[in-house]
């Protein structure tokens, strides 16, 4: 007997049909003698939908109110695939986050999990019944309804598993796992069988929307293994497991796992920047107080007595904050200029293979020489090489990179 938690999101619970088929795939699980524990989603759009009624009401909104407004979609699907297990005839119910309760900082619409007490879960497994949480929220110091900011049922799911001691955390989604990369621009794209917590979370972190980022390195921290499957289709999924439970040689074999594209890149160049110590300081301090992150960076090195240019990156939606941010220490800083250019996109090769072998790096490059694609900028991990190009070469990046690397299939799958 394995003890499981089930993660459904928002594509699975997208209306009654989908909830009773999901049903079906945790009778089926609880049939094999396992112990279940659904943590679920809101139902596809439900959330967004939630959101814009908060910014209609008020342009400024309280975030503790936001929270009460957005956390009540996992709590109707939660409620809804209840009834619809106790409808099967199993002993089903759904326990919101208070009732654990999952414990919150206060931080409402961005809060982390500070601990998650589990004997209410015991009492439901020693009397054989499937409990359903839903994801994405938990209570805050003070009572009140705290959520855990975009795609925070992953998060959920992997911290009660943890709490719990669950044998594994089966995340279930539209796709049927994690794929070498984008089907929709490889058709050759191959499903990864087995991938392990660092490679998945570069993958996450530079684009591959599969697994949350947050979830993956809580995984990878409590050592819980992750298995990515479809709720529309019985196949295999990939599973993410500590490196130490792949072999050394299939690694070895394997130098490039997954290509990734991030589109939600903006650069900001600053031109004419003295040369004098703590210049770059007085950039990316203010940002950092401002909790802007700043991924890629680039300057120009001048000869003594000019000025430099510097480039970064930001994510697309603190652009305008990063502008603000800087436009007002421009006499302080003493560059001469901002230019900004939305119309980029970061391309990422990742793989634990890098380690033993070099010239990962030279091969990228001269993949994209060779079909005419310029590098703007170039950041690495001990696992990861990025570049950030314009938007325009996207798919033909993605293609030429993929196939650089030997990942195509020998038939699209």
């Amino acid at each position: 007997m394995a003890r499981i938690v089930m993660k459904f999101g928002g594509t699975s619970m997208a209306g009654i049909e989908r909830i009773r088929h999901v049903a079906n795939l945790v009778k089926r699980e609880a049939e094999r003698g396992n112990q279940v524990i659904v943590v679920v989603s809101a139902m596809a759009g439900e959330t967004d939908r939630l959101i814009h009624l908060c910014r209609e009401a008020a342009s400024r909104y309280d975030t503790r109110e936001y929270d009460v407004v957005v956390a009540s979609g996992e709590q109707v699907t939660s409620g809804l695939l209840a009834i619809t297990l106790q409808g099967m005839g199993l002993n089903a119910r759904s326990y919101m986050g208070w009732q654990l309760p999952i414990r919150t900082t206060q931080a409402h619409a961005s809060a982390l999990i500070d601990g998650i007490d589990v004997d209410v879960l015991e009492r439901v497994f020693d009397d054989d019944g499937i409990a359903v949480i839903p994801g994405f929220q938990g209570v805050a110091e003070d009572g009140s309804v705290a959520t855990l900011g975009r795609g925070g049922s992953d998060t959920s799911a992997v911290a009660i598993a943890a709490a719990a001691r669950a044998d594994r955390c089966d995340i279930y989604t539209d796709v049927d796992g994690v794929y070498t990369t984008d089907p929709r621009i490889v058709p050759r794209a191959r499903k990864i069988p087995i991938i392990t917590y660092e490679e998945m979370l570069e993958l996450a972190s530079v684009g591959a929307k599969v697994l949350q980022t947050r979830s993956v390195g809580l995984a990878m921290r409590e050592n819980i293994p992750l298995q990515v499957l479809s709720s529309f289709e019985d196949k295999p999924g990939t599973m993410v497991v500590a490196d130490e439970l792949i072999e050394d040689s299939a690694m070895e074999r394997q130098l490039i796992t997954g290509i990734a594209y991030d589109k939600n890149e903006a650069r900001v160049t600053l031109t004419g920047l003295p040369d004098r110590p703590g210049a770059v300081a007085a950039i990316f301090a203010p940002l950092a107080e401002a909790s802007i992150n700043v991924d890629m960076i680039v300057q120009s090195v001048p000869r003594a007595g000019q000025k430099s240019d510097l480039t970064f990156t930001v994510p697309t939606e603190s652009l305008v904050q990063t502008s603000d941010v800087l436009e007002k220490l421009k006499e302080e800083i003493g560059f001469e200029e901002i230019l900004t250019d939305t119309e980029v996109v970061k391309v990422s090769a990742v793989g634990v293979g890098m380690r033993s072998n070099a010239g990962i790096a030279a091969q990228m490059f001269q993949a994209l020489a060779g079909r005419g694609i310029n590098i703007l900028a170039i950041t690495t991990s001990e696992i990861k090489v990025s570049v950030l190009i314009p938007e325009e070469y996207t798919e033909l990046a993605v293609r030429v990179l993929h196939t650089a690397y030997g990942l195509d299939a020998e038939t699209p799958e």
